[in-house]
């Protein structure tokens, strides 16, 4: 099998008995034909508990955790309970799901299916992870609920409806996944919306074991045929399957988490005596003298991440790091644009006895629409705030700031503001050739910093 194919099947319901006597076999089965990772989906208490189970005793298994809108009308706030708990208390949960409005089958009445559907909606805020969504015959109220209950993570499993709801469900931060119903002669809907909507906004999946593809209609499915799915894609699309492959993998890391490779050297790296955190390579600036441009490298460490990382991975790479005297958020993006993230961490790190620095451009404020230093206040030991010029023009010039004017103002202000819930805070800038570097260190003396030089060119 050609070793470049690296497929996620993104929905499976490898629990069943269906799959009791070659499970092992099914496993392999898969591998051989490049499936890296399954996401196995809960329907009710008992499969969600088997899901994470699965997942907890096979390192390709990832579960998720829900009740399907069949089953709607008995959910009771135990159940809930439960849910919560399995989300919370397993890493390897990584959604809320299945979970979502059927008004085909109406197994449910359908005012209880919406009100368990909201109710699993606000859960996943909760607990902060994405969401499975089963839509059949709903998709006018299951798009109602999603925008009402402010839903931005998840995917549309199954997708069934027309290129224009894949749009919207799109633009609200949704991904929509194709089955293998898209090999079946007749379902042209379904591939004239592959053909419509960006790859960068599709996953891929099996449903198993239901929804076998061609050739093996009216036999069960099983996590190797979505490698058929992904094919008939890539020929819809008119992609190569390992493209198709590729991204899709990339769309499930994204929205869930799910990494086939570690990349913990990426997120935690030492340089002297600093451990440094990298969080996201996105930034709110684009300077011109970033060395980013060029090279993601850093004193010897490659920092291009593989997809943002949560919680869970970045304490991972942490881990129990001896002879540092500081942990500093500070890789190749701003780590400010993930404040919640920050937050949590450094707490953590806080508690274990850390000194924590955060290096930052000090746009955070206009990013978020809000003073967010106070809500590092005891979190962080001192902030370094990228200056770097002495007025508006010069810093619009050398950082390409999206702000405009106010960017310069900004980080003025959030310079002097720091000063009053963190302990030391510097500014810095770079030794762009032709900066008034004196200009700048009376700028940061009068807004109550110290003042930091970092050669131009020199990075870490």
């Amino acid at each position: 099998m050609d070793n470049n194919i690296v497929l996620i099947d993104s929905h499976a319901h490898i629990y069943y008995r269906d799959y009791s006597g070659d499970f092992d076999e099914m496993l392999q089965r898969a591998a051989d034909a490049g499936v890296g990772a399954i996401l196995v989906v809960g329907t009710d208490i008992e499969s969600s508990r088997e899901a994470v189970e699965l997942a907890e005793k096979y390192p390709q298994l990832y579960a998720a955790v829900g009740i399907h809108p069949h089953d709607a009308a008995r959910v009771t706030d135990a159940c809930y309970d439960v849910i919560r708990g399995l989300a919370r208390d397993s890493a390897k949960v990584v959604a809320i799901g299945e979970i979502g409005l059927d008004f085909y089958r109406d197994r449910s009445p359908r005012d209880e299916q919406e009100r368990v559907f909201r109710a699993f909606l606000r859960m996943a805020v909760e607990v902060d992870k994405p969401v499975i969504i089963h839509d059949r015959d709903a998709h006018e109220q299951v798009m109602a609920c999603l925008r009402e209950e402010g839903a931005r993570r998840g995917v549309l499993h199954c997708f069934s409806g027309d290129s224009a709801m894949a749009a919207e469900a799109i633009a609200m931060g949704f991904y929509i996944s194709i089955p293998g119903t898209v090999t079946y002669p007749a379902n042209h809907s379904l591939r004239q919306v592959v053909q419509a909507t960006s790859i960068d906004s599709m996953l891929v999946e099996t449903d198993c074991p239901y929804l076998s593809p061609v050739p093996h209609r009216g036999k069960r499915n099983e996590p190797a045929f979505v490698r058929l799915a992904a094919e008939r894609v890539a020929e819809v699309k008119g992609l190569t399957l390992e493209d198709v492959a590729r991204i899709t993998t990339k769309n499930v890391r994204d929205l869930f988490g799910i990494r086939l490779w570690d990349q913990s050297t990426k997120i935690a790296y030492k340089i002297r005596n600093s451990l440094y955190l990298n969080i996201t390579n996105r930034c709110s600036n684009n300077c011109s003298f970033c060395a980013k441009f060029d090279d993601f490298t850093v004193k010897g460490h490659n920092l291009l991440l593989d997809g943002e990382p949560g919680f869970e991975e970045v304490m991972a790479a942490v881990g129990q790091p001896e002879g540092i005297d500081e942990i500093v958020f500070c890789g190749y993006g701003e780590p400010l644009i993930r404040l919640d993230l920050v937050k949590k961490v450094a707490k953590e790190l806080k508690m274990a006895g850390y000194s924590i620095r955060i290096n930052t451009d000090g746009q955070a404020n206009l990013v978020h629409g809000r003073n967010i230093l106070p809500e590092l206040a005891g979190l962080v030991d001192e902030i370094s705030i990228s200056l770097n010029a002495p007025d508006a023009e010069t810093y619009g010039r050398l950082c390409n700031t999206p702000f405009g004017a106010d960017g310069f103002h900004a980080v003025c202000e959030f310079i002097r503001e720091a000063g009053h819930h963190i302990p030391k805070v510097v500014a810095s800038m770079v030794t762009v050739p032709g900066v008034d570097v004196e200009a700048c260190r009376q700028l940061a003396q009068s807004l109550g910093a110290e003042f930091r030089i970092r050669e131009y060119a020199e990075v870490g």
